[in-house]
């Protein structure tokens, strides 16, 4: 047991002697300010979430509006070395907006079966986690050609969507969905490289970063909620 103990400790050791030797201190603190925001990001979604599912506090159309709002307002509102903290609430105003358009459908799925959130949160947290490690262990730049490919397959799902608002057909739906299930996980890996990329480049925008790994997360996991509780209802049938 304790060989087994050891062995894991000299792995890890080694896992993070790599990634101190690839990348330069200044870029592994940015990196570590991104991933700190992008979690306090995912509590206060977290929080929204959870007032709007318990009737403490429910915005309703407001929460979507808001989120519209925040999202613009954080691209054009660039940072310039001196807005960090009014921009870092507006990303946690959106956050917590966003927590808030989620809580109906985690609402429902605790009617159905509560297991299936923690599946999907699993799920996201382990896929995020494995891509993450992947994009940065690997060479740098590695997969920065796929940013095009992607906002491609995002164009053309979205013409799709337009095109089932009339048609309504269950297969062109569930395909958007496991399709999107691989795009946002392709986008983790292309985000973390380009956020690199970005870094050596003097782009050290710590909030607009956590924003696009945020859009990722939240995007599969949104996508993993409906795909598992569609499974659970079509075996149930």
């Amino acid at each position: 047991m304790a060989d087994t103990a050891n062995y894991i400790n000299d792995r890890f050791q080694t896992f993070m002697k790599g990634l101190g030797d690839r990348y330069e201190p200044y870029v592994r603190e940015h990196l570590y300010k991104v991933y700190m925001v992008l979690g306090s990001t995912a509590a206060a979604t977290t929080m929204g979430a959870l007032l709007q599912m318990r009737d403490f506090l429910d915005l309703g159309v407001l929460a979507a509006v808001a989120t519209l709002v925040l999202v613009l307002g954080l691209h054009f509102y660039k940072d310039d070395g001196k807005n960090y903290y009014t921009r870092l609430s507006m990303l946690y105003a959106f956050g917590f907006c966003s927590g808030q358009t989620l809580g109906p459908l985690l609402g429902y799925i605790c009617s159905i079966n509560p297991a299936i959130i923690l599946s999907a949160l699993t799920g996201t947290f382990v896929t995020f986690i494995s891509l993450s490690l992947a994009a940065l262990l690997a060479e740098q730049g590695k997969y920065l050609y796929l940013g095009g490919m992607l906002v491609s397959v995002i164009n053309t799902m979205a013409l799709l969507s337009l095109f089932n608002m009339v048609f309504k057909s269950y297969f062109v739906q569930m395909t958007q969905l496991y399709v999107g299930v691989f795009v946002m996980a392709a986008f983790i890996v292309y985000d973390t490289q380009n956020i690199v990329e970005k870094c050596r480049n003097g782009n050290r925008d710590v909030v607009q970063h956590a924003l696009d790994l945020f859009f990722d997360v939240l995007s599969m996991f949104r996508r993993l909620l409906i795909i598992l509780t569609q499974k659970l209802k079509t075996f149930m049938v």
